[in-house]
């Protein structure tokens, strides 16, 4: 169908306001937030309702055209860039933002994909509760895209990746068939979970328009520390002693560089909150119960005593927590002032991390004369962003395929939680087993036969016609 009228039929179903077609409008929607991937696309579809999606799939799958599932474009690995065809259609659920209800009884909520998690995270709050996924990018990332990755963050350690929060999805497939499974239920074993299969496949096997989340209490305490470590040992040590201090109250445990935390330092001028180190450790703790001040105490007394950290300070105050924060928070920012870098969103089994960084950080300087390890992450899940600080001229694939080897060995993931997108969909096929891959072209072809939602991510489109 000549793309004028595919065009004018989209604007049939989602109205004048739904479509856009303006190049310069069109160029937010086909590049990355990072610049790094770059698409061009025949149109943006924005539709307002379940309906009008699927009317939007079911024309797009009789005419053959490729769909490019957009969300808050947060996201770090081209997952809703569209390729360079100008031919693929992008789909935009950012009219569909409505929080349709919450069960402060239950701890529910009902939210439409287009939701931004910001927004549903203060509607939790305003019942009371907490909906307990938190990222950097909470403001802009859509509930729809948080899904459809698995996106994890800085509270995974307590309250388990995004997957872990889903209790009932709605769904448009490939073929535009809404499967409703909208269903507030925690125990449910009636057949086949289906709708793990649409978490963290980033849209390739359907569209996730709407989704029930499951809350958590709010917390009325909380307790943030910023460790001085010598070492990842030291650091592991640490997160094994507040583990038997503070148990389940442990939120987040943030592991740093101290070459990470110079460059916040060196170019936002923030000061250290304690004595400079090889290594630092953020910790936050919260609890609807007291007490946690005093736990944090009795933390930081073992640890002193057996010489496991050597300086430490307690937040005093909620501006002072936001100041601990803020050196994590501004790691990737300064890592981009300092030069082009290389990352790798990696995660190995908890107790082997000083062994991989020390083993991947020889090899890589080894291997790669005049770069910089910038190492960081959430070492109380094993997610470390080991991101590598490189001259222009260097090859990014053979330091990825460095790393990621390695990532093999430990018996890790070379994504923890960014997703694989374009950016990896190489690696990943040479560095998952055969057997997987074969299962997951099974699952692809069952659900999209025709490779028409987000083709080219995740999986390479030569595996899935083989």
């Amino acid at each position: 169908m000549n793309p004028d009228i595919l065009i004018e039929r989209f604007l049939e179903i989602v109205g004048d306001r739904g479509v856009i077609t303006d190049p310069a409008d069109l160029e937010h929607y086909c590049t990355d937030w990072r610049g790094v991937f770059k698409g061009k696309a025949m149109c943006v579809v924005l539709p307002q309702a379940t309906a009008q999606v699927a009317a939007v799939v079911r024309l797009c799958a009789a005419e053959n055209v490729p769909l490019v599932p957009h969300g808050g474009n947060t996201g770090l690995s081209g997952g809703a860039t569209p390729d360079d065809s100008g031919q693929q259609v992008i789909l935009s659920l950012s009219r569909m933002a409505a929080i349709r209800s919450i069960d402060g009884i239950g701890e529910t909520m009902e939210v439409e994909a287009g939701c931004i998690l910001q927004v549903a995270q203060e509607a939790a709050a305003e019942s009371g509760m907490l909906l307990p996924i938190s990222l950097a990018a909470e403001g802009s990332a859509k509930i729809g895209g948080i899904l459809s990755t698995n996106a994890g963050g800085t509270n995974v350690l307590r309250y388990g990746m995004a997957r872990g929060r889903v209790l009932g999805l709605e769904v448009v497939t490939a073929e535009g068939e809404i499967v409703n499974g909208l269903r507030q239920l925690r125990k449910d074993n009636a057949g086949y979970d289906w709708k793990q299969l649409f978490i963290g496949t980033e849209g390739t096997l359907g569209i996730i328009t709407a989704a029930v989340l499951q809350l958590a209490p709010m917390p009325r305490h909380k307790a943030t520390a910023f460790i001085a470590v010598d070492s990842p040992e030291d650091a592991l040590k640490v997160l094994r002693a507040a583990r038997q201090e503070i148990g389940e109250a442990l939120n987040a445990f943030e592991l740093m560089s101290g070459p990470s935390v110079d460059l916040v330092v060196r170019h936002l001028g923030i000061a250290l909150p304690v004595g400079a180190a090889p290594w630092y450790v953020l910790l936050e703790a919260t609890s609807s119960l007291g007490g946690l001040r005093e736990g944090v105490e009795q933390l930081f007394e073992k640890v002193f005593e057996r010489e496991e950290a050597s300086d430490g300070v307690i937040a005093e105050s909620e501006r002072q927590e936001m100041e601990l924060w803020s050196i994590r928070e501004s790691i990737t920012e300064c890592e981009s002032r300092a030069g082009r870098s290389v990352k790798h969103d990696v995660s190995v089994p908890i107790s082997s991390i000083p062994s991989f960084l020390q083993v991947a950080s020889e090899a890589v300087e080894r291997a790669f004369p005049n770069v910089r390890v910038n190492a960081f992450g959430h070492a109380g899940d094993g997610n470390m962003h080991f991101n590598v600080i490189v001259p222009p001229e260097t090859d990014a694939l053979a330091l990825n395929r460095l790393v990621h080897d390695l990532v093999v060995q430990y018996g890790g993931s070379i994504s923890a939680e960014h997703g694989i997108g374009q950016y990896r969909v190489g690696e990943l096929v040479r560095c998952r087993s055969e057997p997987e891959l074969k299962l997951a072209v099974r699952v692809k072809r069952a659900l999209d036969p025709r490779n028409l939602l987000n083709p080219g991510k995740v999986l390479p489109a030569f595996l899935i016609a083989k």
